[in-house]
């Protein structure tokens, strides 16, 4: 922690450029999410086409609340974040002053831009929250270093979904796709070619009754919890290894098996099963539900000849939005 510096010193001191900015981009899950609570490992996909800025400054206006923060929230996403913005956004901002060691001082401006559709399990508030802390950050001529936003990020995320994994907290920022477990984090060797589809089923997730739903049903069942978690971590592995491999057909096989376990523990929709039907009746190599479920999107594996017809059948069934993430071998593979 370093040591309480006015605000009033801080915003002189920068006064000349007076503005701090910071972004972060969506993610999707695609093996191993709410397993990934109980320890089982998850494997995340970054979507650095759908992104978040976050721009932050001095202000004269008068600030509601007790944080001294004003946010405007701009994008395709706004409408659905502003009401958020006053609360959960607005104790992260005063938990980033104070792990600055910033006190006082003028009221802020905070502008976040964001594109990710929330409620979609593609990290929409993670992103924001990774944004607002680095546009902080910068604006107060601070260094964070990648364990101090996850943390900050990953409080933030607490608040807003109740008990937290950590798997957004740090996709919303990776380069590469992440495998997580436990906490710990690394980038994942690849080798496949092909491309993800994420498609958005137009309906809001609700992840908090989704968790709750599954420990209710943890709870009703003995040995449900453990049945549940050794199947996720045994498709997550494997689709782990066939990453890596090259092995696209069974990569496929495994988001398929794995949105059968999730569908079975009732956390899918009609509409996202659907979904999931008309991408393998196109040619998908496997697709499934992505988040925390009842509702959001699903992602399928695809070959890239093939995706032109996936996504057209995606959308006559009813997706609301499409996104492809290209897949690239080692070889070709940006680091």
């Amino acid at each position: 922690m370093t040591p309480q510096a006015p605000a009033e010193e801080l915003a002189e001191h920068h006064r000349a450029r007076s503005i701090g900015t910071g972004s972060a981009h969506a993610k999707a899950i695609l093996l191993g999410e709410h397993a990934v609570v109980y320890g089982a490992p998850a494997l995340a996909l970054p979507m650095k086409q759908l992104t978040v800025t976050a721009s932050a400054g001095w202000s004269h206006r008068t600030a509601d609340g007790r944080y001294g923060v004003l946010f405007t929230m701009t994008g395709s996403a706004s409408r659905p974040l502003a009401t958020e913005a006053s609360g959960s956004l607005g104790r992260l901002a005063g938990e980033v002053k104070a792990f600055l060691g910033v006190s006082g001082g003028p009221n802020l401006d905070v502008i976040v831009d964001c594109a990710i559709p929330p409620g979609r399990g593609l990290g929409s508030s993670a992103a924001c929250a990774r944004a607002i802390v680095f546009a902080l950050a910068d604006l107060f001529g601070r260094e964070l270093s990648q364990s101090d936003a996850f943390a900050l990020v990953q409080t933030a995320e607490s608040v807003a979904h109740g008990r937290a994994s950590g798997v957004d907290a740090q996709a919303v920022g990776a380069s590469a796709p992440l495998l997580f477990q436990g906490g710990q984090v690394r980038e994942l060797p690849i080798g496949c070619d092909g491309l993800f589809i994420v498609a958005d089923s137009g309906d809001t997730g609700r992840t908090k009754d989704a968790v709750g739903l599954l420990r209710s049903a943890f709870e009703q069942n003995a040995g449900a919890r453990e049945k549940f978690v050794r199947r996720s971590r045994e498709l997550t592995d494997a689709g782990r290894r066939a990453l890596a491999e090259g092995r696209s057909e069974r990569l496929g096989t495994c988001l398929t098996d794995n949105h059968e376990l999730l569908r079975a523990a009732g956390l899918s929709t009609g509409r996202i099963d659907a979904l999931v039907e008309a991408a393998l009746a196109a040619g998908s190599l496997g697709a499934k539900m992505t988040g925390g479920g009842l509702g959001g999107c699903l992602i399928a594996l695809t070959r890239m000849d093939q995706a032109r017809e996936v996504t057209q059948r995606l959308h006559r069934a009813g997706a609301a939005h499409t996104w492809a993430v290209p897949l690239k071998g080692s070889s070709r593979h940006a680091r």
